[in-house]
């Protein structure tokens, strides 16, 4: 997986509503490798690792150039719900799965269908386990009327404090009222037990996993790396990458090494 890939952009409607997805050839011939962003961002964010290692990086329900609508379930299992019926649109079987973030939503899916996910990364996730506490911009989101005020100020000059150079064009390009209505209703629904909840059978998905993270992430505290090396049900290998943050390939290239390394063993 030392190439570089040309990308190819697609849309197609399931369950009622556009689904944006960017691709690129699998030439080792293994399982899909299934790229899954998080909050606030899209797609685009796997640009670098799609280039090296092929596969699909889809825009969520409520981000990019995806379906908004307002009736949409954003909770771990209204987007489980997505990914499993997006894989059926794009005809994938098992798949090699990786998640930053909020993209840790795809791991409710995996829990359902663990003989699908041959192999498994995450990048700095959401916990999906007791204990862990919102950071304050993402409180703020959780309280009624303050979250849409805070939503209305998170203007380009606003994003630029918190999303890095890099991924801030992607990311203000989209931060439209669709996205900004999901990302409230989706934290909203994340009271601190439901996330526990969610992960409940994290140990059911035996796939050999990789967890990534920033050692500075501002958002999840690196002792969450550690708690998922736990309860996952296979093999985990642990890259905790010094002086990194939340987005840690940002200012690390060595990050899309390490992926696409590990997603290419057999």
């Amino acid at each position: 997986m030392g190439r570089v890939s040309e990308l190819s952009e697609h849309t197609e409607q399931l369950d009622g509503q556009p689904v944006f997805w960017r691709s690129a050839p699998v030439a080792d011939g293994g399982p899909l490798p299934l790229y899954v962003h998080g909050v606030p961002a899209n797609g685009d964010v796997w640009a670098p690792f799609l280039e090296r290692t092929g596969g699909i990086a889809v825009d969520l329900p409520g981000f990019g150039r995806s379906g908004k609508r307002g009736d949409l379930d954003y909770s771990i299992a209204g987007y489980a719900r997505f990914l499993r019926s997006f894989l059926e649109l794009v005809e994938a079987d098992d798949v090699r799965l990786v998640m930053e973030d909020w993209g840790a939503c795809a791991l409710g899916w995996a829990q359902e269908e663990p003989e699908r996910v041959r192999r498994l990364v995450l990048i700095d996730a959401v916990p999906l386990m007791a204990g862990y506490r919102w950071h304050r911009v993402a409180r703020a989101w959780r309280m009624p009327f303050v979250g849409e005020m805070a939503m209305g100020l998170s203007i380009k000059p606003v994003l630029r404090r918190s999303i890095p150079p890099a991924l801030l064009d992607t990311v203000a390009t989209h931060f439209d009222q669709g996205t900004q209505r999901a990302i409230l209703r989706l934290y909203r629904w994340a009271d601190p037990e439901r996330l526990a909840e969610a992960g409940a059978r994290l140990g059911d998905v035996r796939a050999p996993a990789l967890v990534v993270w920033g050692e500075n992430d501002p958002y999840i505290p690196v002792r969450f790396a550690h708690g998922y090396a736990a309860v996952l049900g296979g093999e985990v290998e642990l890259d905790i990458r010094p002086g990194a943050g939340h987005w840690p390939w940002t200012t690390d290239p060595g990050v899309v090494d390490r992926v696409a390394g590990f997603l290419a063993q057999e």
